[in-house]
């Protein structure tokens, strides 16, 4: 897959891979989070500021009771700016526990923000592109890289707007103290601004690859146990272990490189921040002796760049972190300029294949399926569609037969708009299924295969993500219509909770749950690809036409692996090779003598009459 640039170009993801955002898209991304909180965000930079500048008191104070005690002063001057050294510490502690309160608030309602924005991205993505990229690459962004970008927003952008913050003051502090001293303690401040500089040039990549190598390992690990079974029965355990110890070995890798560029950056900067401090004590010793400063002016500023260490090191301690949190904003912020429709991951756009698209409206009044000589072929390998034609008329019950191999779940898949032709058209009311907008074509098109999911929560639950506004007694009727009289006995109805720690259901159930969200959905076209696989024989007929029922007027295309489908449908369309060879209503095909015929009388037990 190559990303589609929309705006400033993302970093260039890996075939196959969601995109990652650009620096001018992240910054662009946190300035909007920023000023939806504003008001908070500058409560906070003002709390801040304020408990910088109360920590500055204790240098200065420190410097005045030097001279006071050197002039000759009394006891009770030192106590007096004793007391002011207690209580600017006071201040500070005070002013700093409010700030990071200020702080972790607007950072907790900022990730709620970015949790909401990523979810509503990740719904809007296509299936192929969430197929092309991975689970494990979605559910990385989703989880340790939100969490992440979470933990920058909440602690670590803080600490380090603080430790900034500070940093400029007491630069400041010195500088007024003495401008010459000041100058002395920023040249010797140079060593770190060199490492610091080397390491962030590094950085970026090392940890955008960090992430990458954790999202396939993610997506290995994830592949291999949800088809644990099928590793068993084949014999797969060996290469799946191998794969899954290659993918950790590419992990390690990538920390190793991130651990290099911290071992030679922190050791740099421990070193350097003695320079600062030596520096000004030795050139105020100069100064003090030619009668330029005072004692204390030289303590208050060795102590000030003293101080100095303290934010700087919270700064160049969280740079790590914050290289690692602003690599995984910007792949959690790379879902904003993923490919919006199958049409974006390669080839010719719908527009230049087919002219201008239509308005998406056009479909409304005219929502007949055309398939206009489409060739489909996954990545560079051969054609599985090698010319197919094919019309679907409004409310018509298309059953669509074929061997194993023949290309029948593949035409479904762009019948959905999940993928688009590599030449060709698939057009609803004219208009490219593939380049509907994702809610438009939901609303259209639903596919139904025999992978289904129960989500966490109640029956009620689960079925109203179909339809929000759904009553329990339209739930109940939707149960009904597809054959789930399991539902009536369950211990709470709709109340009860399913999954882990609740009631299972199995194989056969979730299938019926999951056509009874297709019920409430009411989709003017439904694709069934083994939806009713799990189901027995007759079940599965009972089923099929119940949805039948309940769906009249709307388009079925059903994949039949069972023909008893097929002689329900209104019409047959027979695929051999990537191509539809027969097609016409079943008692035609039969009489006809042709393939159909052939996988007829197969189905039956029966031998073929004389041709």
């Amino acid at each position: 897959m190559t990303s589609t640039h929309r705006g400033p170009a993302a970093d260039t993801p890996a075939p196959g891979q969601l995109p990652v955002a650009d620096r001018r898209q992240v910054r662009r991304a946190a300035v909007h989070l920023i000023r939806q909180d504003t008001g908070a965000f500058i409560t906070m930079i003002a709390f801040n500021a304020l408990a910088a500048a109360a920590g500055l008191a204790g240098p200065w104070l420190l410097g005045r009771i030097i001279n006071t005690v050197k002039d000759g002063g009394g006891v009770d001057a030192v106590d007096r700016l004793a007391l002011g050294i207690l209580a600017g510490a006071l201040a500070q502690l005070l002013l700093a526990r409010h700030a990071r309160y200020l702080a972790h608030r607007f950072g907790e309602r900022t990730l709620a923000r970015i949790r909401e924005q990523f979810v509503d991205r990740a719904l809007a993505l296509p299936a192929s592109v969430v197929e092309r990229a991975g689970a494990g690459d979605l559910t990385a962004r989703g989880t340790t890289d939100v969490a992440t970008a979470g933990q920058m927003l909440r602690d670590t952008g803080p600490d380090v707007f603080v430790a900034a913050v500070q940093a400029l003051f007491i630069l400041c502090a010195v500088f007024l103290l003495d401008p010459l001293l000041g100058a002395c303690g920023v040249l010797g401040l140079t060593g770190i601004w060199f490492a610091t500089r080397w390491y962030l040039r590094r950085a970026r990549s090392a940890y955008l690859d960090q992430g990458t190598a954790h999202s396939a390992l993610a997506e290995v690990l994830a592949a291999t146990a949800s088809g644990a079974r099928t590793v068993e029965a084949l014999r797969l355990r060996e290469r799946r272990v191998a794969d899954s110890e290659a993918e950790i070995e590419r992990c390690v890798t990538a920390h190793d490189r991130t651990l290099f560029l911290r071992s030679v950056l922190f050791p740099s900067i421990d070193v350097s921040y003695a320079v600062p401090v030596v520096a000004v004590l030795l050139l105020g010793g100069v100064l003090h002796e030619q009668g330029s400063v005072s004692l204390g002016t030289v303590v208050a500023a060795a102590l000030y760049l003293q101080q100095l260490s303290r934010p700087l090191d919270t700064i160049l301690q969280q740079v790590e972190q914050l290289q690692s949190s602003g690599a995984s904003f910007a792949r959690v912020e790379g879902l904003a300029v993923a490919p919006k429709g199958p049409s974006d991951l390669s080839g010719p756009t719908a527009e230049s294949k087919t002219g201008p698209i239509p308005s998406a409206e056009g479909a409304a009044g005219n929502d007949r399926i055309e398939v206009q000589g489409v060739r489909f072929a996954y990545g560079r390998g051969a054609d599985v569609l090698r010319g197919v034609t094919l019309s679907v008329q409004p409310g018509e019950r298309l059953a669509i037969v074929g061997p194993s191999g023949a290309g029948k779940s593949t035409l479904s898949r762009l019948l959905a708009g999940i993928d688009s032709p590599v030449d060709g058209t698939v057009t609803v009311g004219g208009v490219p299924i593939a380049d509907l907008p994702p809610d438009r074509l939901r609303r259209q098109v639903v596919l139904v295969t025999q992978e289904h999911h129960v989500f966490l929560g109640t029956v009620r639950d689960n079925l109203l993500i179909a339809a929000e506004t759904a009553t329990d007694a339209e739930l109940r009727a939707a149960l009904t219509a597809v054959g789930a009289d399991w539902s009536e006995g369950l211990p709470d109805g709709l109340d009860t909770e399913l999954g882990p720690g609740g009631h299972r259901l199995h194989g056969a159930q979730a299938q019926q749950l999951a056509l009874a969200r297709v019920v409430l959905a009411d989709p003017h076209t439904l694709i069934l690809d083994e939806a009713t696989a799990l189901l027995d024989p007759t079940t599965a007929r009972h089923t099929e036409r119940a949805l039948a029922a309940v769906l009249r007027g709307r388009t079925v295309i059903a994949i039949a692996h069972r023909l008893q489908t097929a002689h329900d449908a209104d019409r047959v369309a027979v695929m051999q090779d990537g191509l539809v060879t027969e097609l016409g209503p079943h008692e035609e095909l039969v009489e006809a003598d042709g393939a159909y015929a052939a996988l007829w009388h197969s189905w039956h037990g029966e031998q073929p009459g004389p041709s």
